[in-house]
């Protein structure tokens, strides 16, 4: 299936923030009609006003698609009003963060299709990735079609269980922060190091962007990177030395922090 198959059977994005908009732009670039997509939007942006979309007018009668793209505590709020759509044919994707498969089936009815999908804030520039899985209801083109729709933001990953959705978000889900973190972390120690903040700042944002660039293009795995720029006893080993401590360095850092968003998305989830 094909993104432009939504142009007969329709397609409802509910709620068109930051993310939601993202996926308008990537659907609309990738030939899905705007007059094929219905957005539910009380805050509409000058953009979204002016791109050609049925913009909060009547549900059609049988959406192929609903996308759920409010915040998580608007979920319990959003979901009655689109009950009559519960139960069919129409399949709902979720980006609400916590809010399981069974959850949002239970709100809109019994064998209501289902997907789950866990992108991330790089969507905005359209290098995001998101993960998803299905419940039982939801046919594999329909999977597939919803799995396309997520690639208009970035790449994708489809989940064998839902429980895996926990470590996604620590991950992939909460994990730009880490990195925003570091590349703040990275222009701190310039500072320290007798750099002008302006110039750290912008020495280690290019150096970040760059190194994942060259991750993603590259055939070597990352170790491999990393061992193609460290020279024996260099300057790149000595800082190395540090950041790969068993007890004080990244492994064991990064695994803390994983351990605990994904800790928190189980905990939020009850």
């Amino acid at each position: 299936m094909h993104l432009s198959d939504l142009n007969t059977g329709g397609l409802v994005l509910l709620g068109c923030g930051k993310m939601g908009s993202a996926l308008l732009q990537g659907w609309l670039a990738n030939g899905v009609a705007a007059k094929a997509v219905t957005v539910l939007e009380p805050h509409p942006s000058a953009w979204l006003s002016s791109a050609g979309v049925r913009l909060n007018a009547d549900l059609p009668p049988a959406p192929a698609m609903v996308i759920l793209a409010v915040k998580p505590q608007m979920m319990g709020e959003a979901l009655p009003s689109l009950q009559a759509l519960g139960g069919g044919s129409t399949v709902f994707v979720s980006i609400a963060a916590g809010k399981s498969l069974a959850m949002i089936e239970a709100t809109l009815g019994a064998g209501t299709p289902v997907v789950r999908a866990m992108p991330n804030t790089p969507a905005a520039v359209g290098q995001g990735i998101t993960a998803l899985i299905g419940n039982a209801f939801v046919p594999a083109p329909a999977l597939d079609l919803a799995r396309r729709l997520m690639a208009a933001m970035g790449e994708t990953v489809m989940l064998d269980d839902e429980s895996q959705m926990d470590a996604v978000t620590g991950v992939s889900g909460s994990g730009p922060a880490y990195v925003f973190h570091l590349i703040e972390a990275l222009a701190d120690a310039g500072v320290a190091q007798g750099l002008p903040p302006q110039m750290a700042l912008k020495l280690a944002r290019a150096t970040v962007a760059g190194a994942g660039a060259l991750a993603m293009a590259a055939n070597e795995s990352p170790s491999q990177l990393r061992i193609n720029v460290t020279s024996p006893q260099g300057t790149t080993a000595a800082a190395l030395k540090v950041l790969m401590d068993e007890t004080n360095g990244f492994p064991a850092l990064i695994s803390h922090a994983v351990k605990a968003a994904a800790d928190r998305s189980r905990e939020l989830a009850q």
